[in-house]
């Protein structure tokens, strides 16, 4: 009975660590991207700007149509008020009003908060890029830390051969103690550095997971090999600058303050209005006509406002908005200019990279080589431990110089990717 109670516990503990190991999320560079579209806090804020947008320009075509007000209240009157109307009374009262001409003002904020629309489309575009950008960065320096780690373990066990065959070497009275205390110290450092190497590895991970709304689940991500580099084709500078989402924005920010001047201008015009107003009032005697204790009637209005004298306040907003105009117009070509040196500059950058995972490769291949050489003639007592030493240093700071420019790569891809607006 015991034997088949161990047997129950066994299978149901099994099938729990199975649940737990399935639970973690392997997540591919693709899989991160698109959590970090779905979950990302700025994203979310950003399609909240877009709906605040629109409901503002719902707002101001509503503002070209006839508005409907009702009111009603009650009324009592003392001494010596009663004498002339009812002591009491209710009264209500309906009003239509029509914005005839107001200088094109409600045609002019129904342009601008359109384009505001589109000013906050083009901001999100903007944060999809860079959370995009943020997302595969964090996603290579996870792989960076993860391969550096493994590098690190990989270089201990190269360590510990060598500390085994030196500490034999000692023992029979071979070598001297001091060559045997420095393959203890780089032992001690590569220790050091494996475990800088697991925790950069932690804070990455919470990192990434913070972008893409992961934060405090279990998950790590399923390597996509850096291996595969090729330059990827150089695009038009101009093209690539008018296709970035930050032209647009500043374009329609040109736009939108082009409005403001129009807004300023049409405070300079006067404006008409008609106006629909009916009334009702119940009390005792209320309609002064007849003696009634009702009254109805009605009530046409026609307002025109001129403005006439100010000052030259009116004026001075004109030239202020237009000034405001012209520097956001400098600031769009300033951008064009600073965007185009930074496609350029990322297309160095990306030439670069490719360049030095070459040579990384080259400096990789021949520490292995000298590596080899240098263990050989070590087994063959030709050497001493202390040149071993030395080339599985090399060989270390080669590989993981080849880790670096390969995840260097594919962050400068993604960057350029970006500036070309191609992400």
């Amino acid at each position: 009975m015991k034997s088949k109670h161990n047997k129950i516990f066994l299978l149901v503990f099994l099938i729990l660590l199975s649940g737990f190991v399935h639970a973690q999320q392997q997540l591919s560079l693709q899989e991160v991207k698109s959590k970090a579209l779905e979950n990302n806090k700025k994203l979310k804020k950003a399609q909240s700007n877009i709906k605040s947008s629109i409901a503002a320009n719902a707002a101001a075509k509503a503002a070209a149509k006839p508005t409907i007000d009702a009111s009603v209240f009650g009324l009592y009157l003392s001494d010596p008020f009663k004498t002339l109307l009812p002591e009491y009374s209710a009264n209500g009262s309906v009003a239509l009003t029509q914005v005839v001409y107001a200088g094109n003002k409600i045609q002019n904020v129904k342009k601008m908060t359109g384009s505001a629309v589109e000013l906050h489309s083009a901001q999100k575009e903007l944060t999809e890029d860079e959370v995009l950008l943020s997302a595969e960065t964090a996603y290579w320096q996870v792989v960076n830390l993860k391969e550096k780690a493994a590098l690190a373990e990989q270089y201990l066990k190269l360590l510990n051969t060598l500390k085994n065959d030196l500490q034999n070497s000692f023992d029979a009275g071979l070598i001297y103690k001091n060559d045997l205390l420095k393959v203890e110290v780089q032992h001690n450092e590569a220790m050091l550095n494996l475990t800088r190497a697991n925790d950069g590895l932690a804070m990455a991970k919470l990192n990434l997971g913070q972008i893409t709304g992961l934060y405090s689940a279990d998950f790590d991500i399923r390597e996509d090999a850096a291996d595969d580099v090729a330059l990827i084709s150089q695009s038009d500078i101009k093209t690539a600058v008018e296709k970035r989402p930050e032209i647009s924005m500043l374009s329609k920010a040109v736009e939108i303050q082009q409005y403001q001047v129009k807004l300023s201008e049409a405070d300079q015009k006067p404006t008409l209005a008609l106006s629909a107003n009916g009334l009702a009032s119940y009390g005792k005697k209320i309609n002064f006509s007849n003696g009634n204790d009702d009254m109805q009637a009605f009530v046409g209005l026609v307002t025109l406002s001129v403005p006439i004298m100010d000052w030259g306040g009116r004026k001075q907003k004109v030239k202020e908005q237009e000034f405001i105009t012209e520097a956001r117009k400098f600031e769009l070509e300033e951008t064009r200019e600073l965007l185009g040196i930074e496609i350029q500059n990322g297309w160095l950058m990306l030439s670069q990279s490719v360049t030095q995972i070459e040579l990384s490769r080259k400096s990789l291949q021949q520490a292995e080589e000298n590596l080899r050489l240098n263990q050989d003639r070590f087994d063959a007592g030709t050497v001493l431990g202390e040149d071993v030493l030395e080339a599985q240093v090399l060989w270390q700071k080669a590989y993981a110089d080849l880790i670096d420019a390969k995840v260097g790569y594919k962050v400068r891809e993604a960057q350029y990717k970006k500036a070309v607006g191609e992400y």
